[in-house]
């Protein structure tokens, strides 16, 4: 019986980056995927054909360059002694 080796899924992980966000991480893959099958080349040479395969390799390496827009998050308030 042949042996069967596991799959290697590294390229389907989002990071676990404490200072970055999944929820950002996987916004910016999908647009890039977008861009990806609107025809933009992809940045880096790879055997997937797959345009989320491509866009999520591409962040993850931060090949992929973006800006923050919307409000920035307020500090939060200090608390107030209880006396």
């Amino acid at each position: 019986m042949a042996e069967t080796h596991p799959r290697n899924n590294a390229h389907c992980t989002i990071p676990d980056d404490p200072d970055q966000s999944t929820y950002r991480f996987i916004i910016v893959a999908a647009k890039r995927a977008r861009q990806l099958q609107g025809g933009a080349r992809p940045v880096l040479p790879t055997a997937s054909k797959k345009p989320t395969v491509i866009s999520m390799e591409e962040v993850r390496r931060g090949l992929v360059k973006y800006v923050l827009t919307g409000p920035a998050p307020e500090p939060p308030a200090p608390e107030e002694p209880i006396l």
